[in-house]
């Protein structure tokens, strides 16, 4: 259950950094962020913002504006968590609820919907088996209904039903009566789920899932009236058009797609018409639409972010919303090389909350108040490192062999001139779909870079971001082209003089830590030592244990991207091929990761035994796919730079 109680302390929203300048510790690396979010409501009288407590907690916190004096806290007990919030009035606050579960204790959602006013009176659980109705479902909010201050539009899903439909309600966010807005024609499949997009009015106009008839296609239903109808269904690889939000009313719709386009485009489809019309494209790299805040819903789009040799956003001319414009250019001028995003706007847009951040500057929460055009800072989210003097983080665009232009994330120490470094090479995990980014900062590489290495994040073919062919290109060759293109980055570096070549480990986690290993096996005499963190050790096994077998999908991806015969997977797995090994090795992993079983890291370690190569070992109990435990993040760094430090530092 959610206790609720009324708190009195100081301005929570203040920056709570020392002057001074300082080197962060591995504690403060390790540290979860402290302020989660921050939202303003409607009217501009008060602010709430999400905390993370010295024990874990989340705690939500409400504060009046005009005297800066907290009004009421919530937080919750035992394993549950608070996970997000928004102002659906400017007195009410509706919260959805986590649970700690698993093996990484990190909170997910329960399906529970909660109600506060900002005093912290008339608390109430809405849906759930706790709610006033008692029913067994999960439910989660669809739209706000900013004209409708009285009531909020949520979708609901029977956990008793195995593949259940979307059952939508308008709901009442004082009390919980609902009244059904109908059914969606779309199973929540474990092969995939369901997303709504409401229209202008609150209505349910477009459903995105699993299709019926073949669940490895995806379908989109738009809705006429009370009938649904699919207007497109695609492969579940193949992009084509993904609707966002509704635009000129009800007739068309803006979304991200590749239907004409290799990158991701924004694009506007014409519901009447159905043509497809592009409004941006770049060569290089996807983009992501921004759109103007219109009463807390989106309102039209006014620009797309996209990151390729920096951070870039591009806004478009012939915007009705001048005034927002004008406020978003502002902003962005005000913090160049960084993302800046409003998350949070008065029904006027006078007040706004903005996030910003990069990887060399921790996120900020500022105020913007646009009638006195003044802006201040709300809170640091992680306040400990708002002075710190951290290794700095660039992007880097080399060459591979074939003539590929391969963009890289380059961490380099700080106050220590960029020659003959040790260098840590340091893949990404995935692989397909997530790529290094400049937009916020990575752990990893900055405490390797504080402890004098450089830090290479290379976005070899096969990450995602740079358009299908680039990924695909990597589809079947985890192990061969992925892993050159790797050490493409390794020799270019070398070139330039910026790393000695013969001080140069690998490590990384999830396939990164396959390909950690794999390049140490592919260049055993470039890796002086190689770390494998929660890796992918043996490719057969992949379809066999794991929860990515479990579905069709899983099995589906895993036949797509995998090398087609048992041969081919033999020889890009390392626990096959560690006779070609000359490097250290490390492996770090989960007890129970469901992801990446420990049975790979236990393969890996029995053949590396039975060469009596050498191998250093730590295992984590309650930790899974990647470690959630700050002390467990310390003891890992710790022992990884001491590992690195034997092989490849300045005492090696």
């Amino acid at each position: 259950m959610v206790r609720y109680i009324l708190v009195y302390v100081s301005l929570i929203f203040a920056s709570t950094a020392a002057s001074a300048e300082q080197i962060p510790t591995l504690e403060d690396y390790a540290r979860h962020a402290q302020y989660l979010d921050i939202k303003i409501s409607p009217e501009g009288n008060y602010l709430a913002a999400s905390s993370r407590m010295e024990d874990g907690n989340i705690r939500l916190t409400v504060l009046d504006i005009e005297n800066m004096q907290p009004l009421s806290a919530a937080e919750g007990s035992g394993r549950e968590r608070i996970g997000s919030f928004h102002w659906a009035t400017n007195e009410r606050l509706i919260m959805t609820m986590a649970r700690e579960a698993g093996a990484l204790a990190v909170p997910v959602p329960t399906g529970e919907i909660m109600a506060m006013n900002a005093d912290g009176s008339r608390r109430e659980i809405l849906t759930g088996r706790r709610s006033r109705d008692r029913e067994p479902v999960f439910a989660q909010v669809v739209d706000w209904l900013p004209d409708e201050p009285e009531n909020i539009l949520i979708f609901q899903q029977n956990f008793t039903h195995r593949e259940p439909f979307l059952d939508v309600y308008r709901m009442r966010i004082d009390g919980g009566r609902k009244r059904s807005e109908g059914r969606i024609p779309l199973r929540n499949s474990r092969e995939g789920g369901v997303n709504v997009i409401t229209d202008g009015n609150g209505i349910p106009r477009i459903a995105i899932g699993v299709d019926p008839q073949d669940n490895s296609k995806r379908t989109i239903m738009l809705r006429e009236g009370n009938s649904w109808n699919a207007i497109s269904s695609h492969n579940e690889f193949d992009m084509g058009f993904s609707p966002v939000a509704f635009v000129n009313g009800d007739t068309a719709v803006v979304g991200v797609s590749r239907s004409e386009t290799d990158t991701t485009a924004i694009s506007i489809l014409d519901l009447e018409t159905m043509e497809e019309e592009i409004l941006a494209v770049h060569p290089n790299t996807d983009l992501s639409p921004i759109f103007s805040i219109n009463r807390g819903r989106p309102g039209e789009v006014v620009g797309a972010f996209y990151e390729y040799e920096g951070i870039h956003v591009a806004l478009f001319g012939g915007t009705k919303d001048e005034i927002y414009v004008d406020i978003l250019e502002g902003l962005i001028g005000a913090f160049p090389s960084q993302s800046v995003n409003i998350t949070s706007a008065t029904t006027d847009n006078n007040k706004l909350i903005v996030r910003v951040g990069s990887a060399n500057v921790p996120t900020t929460f500022y105020f913007f108040d646009r009638e006195e055009n003044q802006l201040s800072v709300l809170a640091q989210a992680q306040p400990w490192l708002a002075n710190a003097t951290l290794p700095r983080t660039q992007s880097y665009i080399y060459q591979a062999r074939d003539g590929q232009d391969i963009e890289a994330v380059l961490t380099l120490p700080h106050g220590v001139e960029a020659k003959d470094l040790p260098l840590i090479m340091l893949p990404h995990g995935g692989p397909h779909g997530p790529r290094d980014s400049i937009a916020s900062i990575d752990s990893d590489a900055k405490v390797l870079a504080q402890h004098g290495y450089a830090v290479l994040q290379p976005n070899f073919r096969g990450s995602g971001g740079y358009g299908q062919s680039f990924e695909e290109a990597g589809y079947k060759r985890w192990g061969t082209l992925m892993i050159d293109d790797m050490t493409d980055g390794v020799h270019h570096l070398a070139e330039r003089g910026i790393i000695d070549i013969d001080r140069v480990c690998a490590y990384g986690g999830s396939y990164g830590g396959y390909a950690a290993l794999q390049s140490a096996i592919r260049e055993p005499d470039l890796y002086k030592c190689t770390v494998g963190f929660v890796g992918v050790f043996d490719l057969d096994l992949m379809f066999e244990e794991g929860d990515i077998p479990q579905r069709e999908s899983g099995v589906r991806y895993l036949n797509r991207v995998l090398p087609s015969t048992p041969e081919e997977r033999i020889s890009q797995s390392p626990v096959h091929n560690v006779d070609k090994l000359k490097a250290p090795v490390f492996i770090i992993h989960g007890e129970e990761d469901i992801r990446v079983p420990i049975t790979h890291a236990y393969r890996l370690r029995d053949a590396l035994q039975a060469k009596n190569h050498p191998v250093e070992w730590m295992v984590k109990e309650h930790e899974g796919h990647g470690f959630f435990n700050p002390e467990n993040n310390v003891e890992r760094w710790t022992r990884m730079l001491a590992f690195f430090d034997r092989y490849i530092g300045d005492d090696e």
